[in-house]
């Protein structure tokens, strides 16, 4: 199991900048072990974009490079404006090939040493933090085992060895589905060109059985699973309890992480974003401002019961919104 592997989050113009410096301050703080590099990956503005998606911050930028990272341009050539969460796809190309990475969405939290993850790069995992949101069965319509079967047979993958038999045919956690907040492998650029070839098949010529269903946001973590299984790669390869666990909190939006994250979780937040050079340059950003450095998030806090939530994430969205403290 290799130990010296790189880091990528997208840093894009918006919540993303904000959220990578967020993200970087909480390696620093939690992971001084980590002496991989870590890429802010930035989409360039081309054809691909309505707008500029580079990182318009200057203070941003200067914060970032003074925790160490590495902004690393790159052109999408496939999605872009369209889909902007394919820039974690084609980011991927422009990584050093065939030094191990992990990818992490900005808006995740580092909480502990991240070299003690036991990391098998030859056998890539992602994040298990998800909801069954993909596919949604119609009455008359492929079921699920049929919908993910002709997937895996357009790519000329076995079905039969990515499923879990201990699971109900037809439930959905049968079958390999993924949170694309965190994945990870043994060459980016390999583990990319795979990505974007499944994902480009799979929006513009996948099987008659995904016909009906709805790509947009899932193509993402409707592709992962099978990328990952091609790499020899699955659920079980990486131990539980540390990615989404001890060592990194995927929180998703600030009011979401006030309302159900643990105590640990909050406190090291408020730690990692009170040093004034970090304070400076966060509170540019209104929800950021108004959540951490002027009492909203824990205005939010004070909603929940965090050993009773309610099951649904749009509950709490709704009841966040109903108290007039939603905000991303």
């Amino acid at each position: 199991m290799s130990k010296q592997f790189n880091i990528v989050v997208v840093g894009q113009n918006g919540r993303l900048e904000y959220e990578a410096v967020l993200f970087l301050a909480s390696l620093r703080q939690n992971s001084p072990k980590f002496s991989g590099t870590v890429f802010i990956a930035e989409p360039q503005k081309n054809q691909k974009w309505d707008t500029d998606p580079r990182m318009g911050n200057a203070s941003v930028r200067e914060t970032l490079i003074e925790l160490g990272a590495e902004i690393l341009p790159f052109e999408n050539k496939v999605f872009g404006q369209s889909y902007p969460n394919g820039n974690k796809i084609e980011c991927l190309s422009a990584l050093p090939k065939g030094t191990p990475f992990v990818f992490f969405d900005t808006d995740t939290l580092i909480l502990d040493e991240i070299t003690d993850v036991p990391f098998d790069f030859h056998r890539p995992s992602a994040s298990l933090r998800v909801e069954n949101t993909w596919p949604k069965i119609e009455l008359y319509g492929p079921d699920m085992t049929q919908t993910w079967k002709s997937l895996y047979d357009h790519f000329d993958l076995d079905f039969e060895s990515a499923i879990d038999t201990s699971q109900p045919d037809g439930y959905w956690k049968r079958y390999p589905y993924y949170n694309a907040g965190f994945f990870y492998g043994a060459c980016p650029v390999e583990f990319g060109e795979r990505y974007t070839h499944f994902a480009k098949t799979i929006r513009d010529d996948g099987p008659k059985e995904i016909e009906c269903q709805t790509l947009d946001p899932w193509l993402d973590q409707i592709a992962l699973p099978l990328v990952i299984h091609s790499f020899g790669g699955g659920r079980d390869a990486l131990a539980q309890g540390y990615l989404d666990g001890k060592t990194s909190c995927h929180y998703r939006l600030l009011p979401l992480a006030y309302a159900r994250e643990a105590d640990h979780v909050i406190k090291a937040l408020e730690e990692v974003t009170a040093p004034n050079k970090i304070k400076k340059v966060l509170k540019d950003y209104d929800p950021f401002k108004r959540m951490i450095y002027q009492g909203r998030g824990a205005k939010v806090r004070d909603l929940f019961d965090r050993n009773n939530l309610p099951r649904k994430e749009q509950a709490i969205r709704n009841k966040i919104k109903a108290n007039g403290f939603w905000m991303r």
